[in-house]
């Protein structure tokens, strides 16, 4: 086969452009500090790179889940160690009003003191986080407590005892409301009891420590649930490290083979160059040199 100086220059230029492209590619990734910076400069790593990034962006969403549990429990503990402070209050009230010493005068003081630690009970029950109502069920726009009317909910009671649940990781979801509508009429209506006369102050007691009870019980359940939530967190916390790790080797450039890499092209390309200034043919005027 006949090789033409045309042949010579073409080989030429196309070795000089592809060493560019290499050079320019290697640029690129040690500027960004990623292997790709299209897919089409590897496919397969831009694909995994997109599961990896999906993976991570699923783990971040859960980890924001979390903190919205978290935020209703932590609501609904807090609001039930007020109302278990309250019920202590009303239970020494209730012992100093049973005394033979205390005077009319004493139990009317009593109890005006239950009335307005009923009240306050009864705003516990209406607790929001955010602009939802977390001791009403799914009727998370409902208040607990009607003060209109001054009572708890008669009907569609399912829905107020009905659970809210929160995705935490794929396919396990937590409850975070509390069930409370039946604890909070006990109450309520143990305090009508004592301030109708239904029961005396010596009974009263033994009904304030039962409702006691059933705040610490309710509260177990609460703090049960706050410890896995903190077992899923760590668990967010390590797939989201390994995430992470997997995306990083995936995409990050080895930074020193890289540079080594880029040395080495621009050695050839000048070695390229050099070469190449030999081949082209000489023009007339280096003819009359």
């Amino acid at each position: 086969m006949r090789v033409t100086q045309a042949m010579l220059s073409s080989n030429m230029l196309r070795n000089l452009s592809t060493s560019y492209n290499k050079m320019g590619k290697l640029q690129n990734q040690i500027e960004t500090g990623k292997k790709v910076n299209r897919p089409s400069d590897d496919p397969v790593v831009a694909m995994k790179g997109i599961g990896y990034r999906t993976a991570l962006e699923k783990v971040e969403q859960f980890q924001r889940n979390i903190g919205e549990v978290n935020n209703w429990l932590d609501s609904s503990d807090d609001a039930f160690d007020k109302v278990g402070s309250a019920l202590q209050r009303a239970n020494e009230l209730a012992v100093k009003a049973a005394s033979e010493t205390t005077t009319v005068d004493d139990r009317q003081k009593v109890l005006s003191e239950l009335d307005q630690l009923r009240q306050h009970i009864q705003n516990i029950a209406n607790t929001k986080v955010g602009d939802k109502y977390i001791f009403s069920g799914t009727k998370t726009t409902t208040a607990l407590f009607d003060e209109k009317s001054g009572g708890y909910p008669t009907t569609n009671i399912d829905a107020f005892n009905k659970d809210v649940e929160i995705e935490v990781f794929d396919g396990i979801t937590l409850k975070v409301n509390t069930n409370a509508i039946d604890v909070f009429k006990n109450i309520d209506q143990m305090f009508a009891d004592i301030k109708e006369g239904n029961v005396n102050y010596s009974e009263a007691i033994g009904k304030i420590d039962e409702q006691m009870n059933e705040i610490l019980t309710t509260r177990a359940d609460i703090g049960a649930r706050q410890n896995r939530v903190e077992l899923m967190n760590d668990r967010l916390q390590s797939q989201e490290v390994i995430a992470t790790k997997q995306m990083s080797e995936n995409e990050d450039v080895d930074m020193e083979k890289a540079i080594t890499e880029m040395i080495t092209q621009e050695s050839i390309h000048r070695a390229a160059l050099s070469v190449g200034a030999r081949i082209i043919q000489p023009s007339l005027v280096d003819f009359l040199r």
